[in-house]
């Protein structure tokens, strides 16, 4: 158990509304295959924001939330799957877009593709114990809708963009803390989520590119079957590690990987709908900041008390899951 205190949570959307109508005149599919396979009824899509711009205005009403201001945060990660560059760092950028370019805070990244936002939990936990830092902003802020390939129906209908922010400190009261935390990955799943191009394997300069290599390309099928095989194991490793179950959490807040996804590990875990955050249908899969997205929901919009339990979880690129456990 580590202290760990959420202070405030922020949250910001391109203002450009995708419906599902829209995505099927885009991908050519009906309407109605749209709705019942990938769930997601609305996404936004960027204009002129960047992954940096966004994660700023997320962070600045982080920061409103948590009635702080930029200069009382010591370090700042940046969780996302997706990238401005690929140097400098998306963290690097934030900073710039709030206009505070100069103030020397650290700012670096973690990339664990959805799971990023989980995984720099346990991070920020660590940290905070070593009292090295006090108050620390993650910010996850992801563009899919660059990357999608039309000719892909199945993620062209599911992705979407946006950006969310938390800043944590540690907790002295020991209420507020991560209680649990635990990650797998089998690469055998490398392939079935990926970019081919646009890394040293297939450079933007090697002959034999051709644009098709720098969009999303997900067997959805396989990521599925690993998912459905991995997750009760993956639970019973987790909670073999604590004393709770999962009848003692409050809150499941899971990545918002598909309709189907969804559907799938709350039946396998048996979660009542009232203790499952589900956003897809307004928001889609919006990579690593979908948890975040889903916390902001739910601290926001359900009545979130101090001393309840909250269950992070997903999936990943890579393959991977991974979940952790906390006290808000």
């Amino acid at each position: 158990m580590l202290p760990l205190k959420l202070l405030g949570t922020g949250l910001y959307l391109p203002k450009k509304k995708v419906s599902y109508l829209d995505l099927a005149v885009l991908t050519g599919v009906a309407p109605e295959w749209i709705l019942e396979k990938s769930g997601v009824e609305t996404r936004y899509f960027v204009e002129h924001e960047t992954i940096g711009s966004m994660g700023a205005m997320a962070l600045a009403n982080a920061l409103d939330s948590a009635n702080l201001h930029y200069r009382d945060i010591d370090l700042i990660i940046c969780a996302s799957g997706s990238y401005d560059h690929p140097v400098p760092s998306n963290a690097c950028l934030i900073p710039r877009f709030l206009g505070q370019p100069d103030l020397g805070i650290p700012c670096w990244d973690i990339d664990a593709t959805c799971l990023s936002f989980i995984t720099s939990l346990e991070v920020v936990a660590a940290l905070l114990a070593t009292k090295r830092y006090r108050t620390i902003a993650v910010v996850a802020s992801e563009i899919a809708s660059k990357s999608l390939n039309f000719k892909e129906k199945e993620s062209a209908t599911l992705l979407g963009d946006g950006a969310a922010a938390a800043i944590f400190t540690g907790d002295v009261s020991g209420e507020s803390a991560l209680l649990a935390y635990r990650m797998e990955t089998y690469s055998s799943g490398a392939y079935y989520t990926y970019v081919k191009g646009g890394g040293n394997v297939l450079h933007p300069r090697d002959p034999e590119a051709v644009p098709d290599d720098f969009t999303f390309h997900m067997e959805g099928r396989e990521v599925l079957r690993m998912a459905t095989e991995r997750l009760l194991p993956f639970f019973e490793a987790f909670f073999k590690e604590t004393p709770f179950r999962m009848a003692d959490i409050d809150w499941i807040i899971p990545h918002q990987a598909s309709r189907v996804g969804l559907a799938m590990a709350q039946k396998a875990l048996k979660i009542p709908d009232e203790r499952f955050c589900n956003i897809l249908a307004q928001y889609g899969n919006c990579i690593a900041a979908s948890v975040p997205m889903a916390l902001h929901h739910v601290v926001n919009n359900e009545a979130l008390k101090r001393g309840q339990m909250l269950l992070l979880c997903g999936t990943g690129a890579g393959f991977s899951i991974g979940a952790t456990l906390l006290r808000y």
